[in-house]
């Protein structure tokens, strides 16, 4: 309907910036203070470090196009892990108690980290 399939590359970088920004700022949570930050998610304080520096890692990957198809499916394998964790042992809902802690928001980053991988993260990459 709209001729704006000539901005697609864009858009996929926009895509990649925001999922790399999500994931940045996660990344960097868990490893400025792995022990807290790990209490508060029940996780030890070593997995909680491993989280965040493979967050921050695949998050670079995302932002600048360097092996993106795998940086997007460790991201997304990640936040798998979240979703279960939301579900089976927490027992929160799709939108949570208070309609923005449930795992819609991790079911957002797996579906826009899929379009990373099935778009092979779009023109503007460093290398494939």
């Amino acid at each position: 309907m709209f001729p704006l399939t000539q901005f697609t590359d864009v858009a996929l970088l926009l895509l990649r910036l925001m999922a790399g920004a999500i994931f940045t700022a996660s990344g960097l949570s868990h490893l400025k203070d792995p022990a807290g930050r790990g209490q508060s998610i029940r996780l030890i304080k070593t997995f909680t470090a491993f989280l965040g520096a493979a967050e921050l890692a695949g998050a670079l990957n995302v932002i600048f196009g360097v092996l993106t198809q795998l940086a997007a499916a460790g991201l997304i394998l990640v936040m798998l892990g979240a979703i279960q964790k939301k579900i089976f042992v927490w027992k929160t809902g799709f939108w949570g108690k208070h309609g923005t802690d449930g795992w819609h928001y991790d079911l957002m980053l797996v579906i826009m980290n899929l379009v990373i991988i099935t778009s092979d993260g779009g023109k503007y990459v460093l290398w494939r």
